[in-house]
């Protein structure tokens, strides 16, 4: 399983997906690595299809549910909208699902 955090320079949410992140992998005693991928420029963001910052990527995939259908790509704050309304955060729940997939997959 490969885990990745993609981010920008000036994000607010990065370093608190890192905490949520850390604690739901403790939670479920999974002990891949994260990799840290810092996008720099928009060149970069177009071609790492990077959605804006934060995003967290399981094998490669999004952990929102609706990423695939989206190409809003570029150097920005990433906005989740969730069942909870918008947040700069995934839910536990996506992020919970797509490790669980994950797991299963490999």
């Amino acid at each position: 399983m490969t885990i990745e955090l993609l981010y920008f320079d000036g994000c607010p949410n990065h370093d608190r997906l890192l905490d949520q992140l850390s604690a739901l992998l403790e939670r479920t005693g999974i002990t891949t690595p994260l990799t840290l991928h810092k996008i720099d420029d928009v060149d970069d963001a177009q071609r790492q299809r990077f959605l804006g910052s934060p995003s967290l990527r399981i094998n490669g995939l999004d952990v929102e549910p609706a990423a695939a259908q989206r190409g809003d790509y570029g150097l920005k704050c990433r906005i989740y909208q969730t069942a909870n309304g918008l947040s700069g955060l995934p839910p536990d729940e996506w992020i919970l699902a797509a490790l669980n997939t994950g797991t299963t997959s490999n």
